[in-house]
This record gives structure tokens, sequence and C-alpha cells, in this order.
């Protein structure tokens, strides 16, 4: 068995959508997935008025054939006075499972981690997904318990963005 990690190009789109509804309908979220196809094609792989990507994808595969995928951006540690790379998602299909995809996807963005001079590779994971604590555990990974996630969006986010003042000044 071959496990291979490669950066994903725009051509991967079209699987880049089917993981994430895949990683969605696992966490039990699918309801959630809202996101145009075109429009993801353009943050994640055009130029977005210069300011390049928001984010990055590499793809696992197993004996050639795409199994998983890692989606991830630079976040920045004040207190380290360094970046880092937040991994949004990471998924590997129920039947690559044991493979040892997901650790060599993690293991990928820790190398990409310390060879851009980062402070720490960091996610999110539903607490009620014993298993996959479990298997971040087992690598390393610290439970944040001290830290809540916050979140705005929908018209929350509109009315907040409503309230900023912008002065020319």
């Amino acid at each position: 068995m071959t496990i291979a990690i490669r950066p994903a190009v725009a051509a991967d789109l079209p699987l880049i959508a089917d993981l994430i509804r895949a990683l969605a309908d696992y966490e039990k979220l699918l309801h959630e997935v809202r996101f145009d196809e075109a429009v993801l094609g353009e943050k994640l792989f055009g130029h977005n008025g210069g300011h390049g990507p928001y984010a990055e994808v590499v793809i696992g595969e197993v004996d050639g054939v795409a199994q998983g995928f890692a989606l991830f951006f630079h976040n920045f540690s004040t207190f380290e006075g360094r970046p880092g790379i937040y991994l949004e998602d990471l998924f590997v299909q129920p039947a690559a499972r044991g493979a040892g995809l997901g650790k060599a996807l993690l293991a990928h963005l820790a190398a990409l981690a310390v060879e851009r001079g980062c402070a720490r590779l960091e996610w999110s994971v539903l607490d009620w997904n014993e298993p996959t604590i479990g298997f971040y555990k087992a690598l390393g990974a610290r439970l944040m318990d001290e830290w809540t996630v916050m979140r705005v969006d929908g018209p929350a986010l509109q009315r907040l963005g409503a309230e900023a003042r912008f002065s020319a000044e």
C-alpha cells in the first residue's frame, strides 16, 4: 500500500467538494453545507483581489486513489509572535481508515508548519467524536479545555458588520 500527499490543483475542485460533503455527512452536519462550488474554487485557487488563495488543500491518496484531504490556512499567534497553521478540515474516506492516511496528512501539515517557521498546528474537533479525539491524542495533540470556540455568522454577522464606523481621517 502506497500513501501519497499532494497539493490540490483547480482540477481537484469537484473532488474537494465531494470530500467536504462526505465530511459534513460524517459529522451529521450535511444540512449546513451551503457553498457554491465556483465560489469555493475562486477562494481556494483564485487571486482574490491580489491576496492569493484564502486556504490551501492537500489531497491524500492510497495506491493512487484520492481518499482524503486537509484544508488549512495560516493564523497568527500574538503571544508567539509567529504564524501557525489552522487545520479547518481533515477527512479520510471510511474505506481507507486504518491505512495511515490521517496520520500522514497531519504529519505533512506538521512538516509544513516547521518548514514555514510556524509556532503551532491547531484545529477543532467535535466533542462527541471520541475515536478521533483518541487518535489525535495518540499523535501528541492536547485538548485546549480552557478555550471555547466563538462564532458570528449569518444575520448576526450582517448586523455586527453594519455597526462598523469607518473614518477616512
